[in-house]
């Protein structure tokens, strides 16, 4: 084991862990239509940078809040109904943003030793993960963040979460769909979608 809590096993799979980040955030790297998603972990001088699909993070914030229902009902946890102030972050991802492997599978889980959730977030591979590696130390497997958070600093992740996934290109008040900076082929006014790119003459 080196001077950080990290899990490494014969196949040199390394686990990153977290398990009292001074920050955990999604943040965004590019202009909107034209962003890159990432989750970051910092504790003390570590900071990991993982890249995420958009989709990704909308679903590990739904996902959480659920989570947080679940053991405030369940296990009688005490879980703030919204983020505290004090635990929102607004700052932006710490540069450099190196990314460390982009995400394939996600997993949440309950601590209940330590009262905190569990985010587990795996780096994608070519085949299918096996799910018994998902929150697990095996030594095989592909490589992770897994990061500790208290309820509260769990909330504070999700909305953030959805401020940035929103922070992107404004929906068309017709059709919902991404407005470009460049402009809009709206389907609901036009009355279909073109695909291609039309040749002016």
């Amino acid at each position: 084991m080196g001077p950080w809590p990290r899990v490494k096993g014969a196949m040199s799979r390394v686990i990153h862990v977290f398990r009292q980040p001074d920050r955990f955030v999604a943040g965004t790297v590019g202009e909107p239509g034209d962003r890159t998603f990432y989750l970051q972990a910092s504790e003390d001088v570590r900071t990991i940078s993982v890249t995420i699909e958009k989709q990704q993070v909308v679903v590990l914030a739904e996902r959480l809040s659920s989570l947080l229902e679940e053991v405030a009902s369940r296990f009688g946890a005490d879980v703030p109904d919204d983020a505290p102030d004090e635990l929102l972050d607004v700052d932006p991802l710490t540069v450099p943003v190196e990314e460390e492997f982009r995400v394939g599978t996600m997993g949440l889980g309950w601590d209940a030793d330590s009262s905190a959730v569990v985010i587990e977030l795996l780096a994608m591979t070519e085949g299918e993960v096996d799910e018994t590696v998902v929150l697990d130390d095996t030594e095989e497997g592909p490589d992770a963040v897994r990061v500790f958070l208290t309820p509260g600093a769990a909330r504070a992740f999700a909305e953030r979460a959805d401020r940035v996934v929103n922070a992107g290109r404004k929906p068309c008040p017709l059709c919902a769909e991404p407005l470009d900076p460049a402009g809009h082929i709206c389907p609901r006014q036009n009355g279909y979608r073109r695909d291609v790119d039309v040749l002016e003459d």
